[in-house]
């Protein structure tokens, strides 16, 4: 089993809806075992600036994980889909033992 994890921001959207909803959409019509969504109190990424959206007048964006398994070929099969239609975020994968 693999479980992938997407790292991107909470209001980014995707063909007029929040970007975490086009994803979770996507796998589950590409039958995808399981996924869940988090959202982070703070983060950065490639730029290096720190967001902390819970801080008072902060106006940054929410950072949120989207975390999925199945096995390595349909975790594939949905990434390259995935990145066909969205280049953004970090994307990460490892191998899981599922009990």
């Amino acid at each position: 089993m693999t479980q992938a994890q997407i790292y991107i921001d909470k209001d980014e959207l995707k063909e007029g809806k929040p970007l975490h909803q086009f994803i979770m959409h996507l796998l589950l019509e590409n039958g995808i075992v399981g996924a869940t969504s988090f959202t982070g109190h703070s983060g950065f990424g490639r730029h290096n600036r720190l967001k902390q959206p819970g801080q008072q007048f902060s106006f940054d964006e929410t950072p949120m994980l989207l975390t999925f398994i199945d096995e390595d070929k349909k975790i594939k099969e949905v990434l390259t889909e995935l990145r066909k239609q969205y280049r953004g975020g970090f994307i990460i994968t490892h191998s899981v033992e599922l009990w």
